[in-house]
């Protein structure tokens, strides 16, 4: 099989998708980011109702003290609203392709209800990606340290 054929018929559940870490959507900044801490996470899922609602990752988190925000507001004041998600049916190759052009290190899956059942990272795509072709990844040139005998340029 080839890369490109596997890529596109693989769906983002083999591609080691993480437990979703959610709260609701009138948790505090300050709260969030404790728990992110905690749990030793990147991003947060906030649901209302089970939906989800925005997601809060680290970037987000960076910016909001770099411009020395109340951490004590809600959540919902600093999130990024109706994020980009995948869900479970969605290839490999499309989740890469969500990535890529949008520039997400970080995307949920959710169900067809709107509720998130995964978070695909990139570190995910690439355990993905060495496992399926390790030749790909892990092939190195015929002669890694090549050196040149003449002088090159004027």
């Amino acid at each position: 099989m080839t890369v490109q054929r596997n890529l596109n018929t693989d769906t983002v559940d083999q591609a080691n998708p993480a437990k979703p870490l959610c709260v609701d959507s009138h948790v505090t900044a300050r709260e969030v980011l404790l728990l992110l801490k905690e749990q030793d996470r990147g991003c947060v899922l906030i649901c209302n109702d089970e939906q989800l609602a925005g997601i809060f990752t680290e970037r987000d988190a960076l910016k909001l003290m770099a411009a020395g925000a109340d951490l004590d507001v809600p959540i919902e004041k600093v999130m990024v609203r109706n994020p980009v998600t995948l869900s479970a049916g969605d290839t490999v190759g499309k989740a890469i392709a969500k990535m890529s052009f949008g520039g997400y290190r970080r995307l949920p899956i959710v169900d067809e209800a709107g509720r998130p059942v995964g978070q695909l990272k990139v570190s995910g795509i690439l355990h993905y990606l060495a496992e399926h072709f390790p030749k790909l990844v892990y092939t190195l040139p015929p002669a890694p340290h090549h050196s040149t005998h003449q002088r090159e340029g004027a």
